[in-house]
């Protein structure tokens, strides 16, 4: 079962969806997204998601510590994995998480693209400015957010 849950943030409403237990996706609401049901705020981690992602907006949190569950294919969970090694303050190209996972930049850019919680991890085309993983303007807004912040 989903469950689901909407944050007021600086740069707009994010989904957070749950399987009850662990996060499982994490999106920008725009206007191309069908309207989630909204569940019981209570339903472990929002909680804790919560709160972090009003400490990270507050500047005062570095890192996400939530149970996270990823669902794609191997290779994309392995290029989702590695963007959670990914420093506070530091990005890597696709190229650098190509070569730490035996692959090739374009597949990991494509695999990126599809991360369902895009938004807690970030990695760049290359040492160009950034590119956005989402077609809306809420994501280009937050991507030079959290992109940004990150290098703080």
């Amino acid at each position: 079962m989903k469950y689901y849950c909407d944050y007021k943030s600086p740069v707009g409403i994010l989904h957070l969806v749950s399987n009850g237990s662990a996060l499982i996706g994490l999106h920008f609401n725009d206007k191309s997204s069908a309207s989630l049901p909204a569940t019981d705020p209570a339903v472990m981690p929002f909680p804790k998601a919560l709160e972090q992602l009003s400490r990270y907006f507050a500047g005062s949190l570095e890192e996400f510590d939530l149970p996270i569950v990823f669902h794609g294919t191997e290779f994309q969970i392995r290029a989702w994995n590695e963007l959670k090694k990914i420093p506070f303050g530091a990005t890597i190209s696709y190229k650098a998480q190509a070569e730490k996972i035996g692959s090739v930049p374009r597949a990991v850019g494509l695999a990126n693209g599809q991360n369902p919680i895009a938004i807690l991890f970030r990695a760049i085309e290359s040492s160009e400015p950034m590119v956005d993983w989402s077609d809306t303007e809420a994501g280009s807004t937050a991507s030079a957010h959290f992109c940004n912040s990150r290098r703080r």
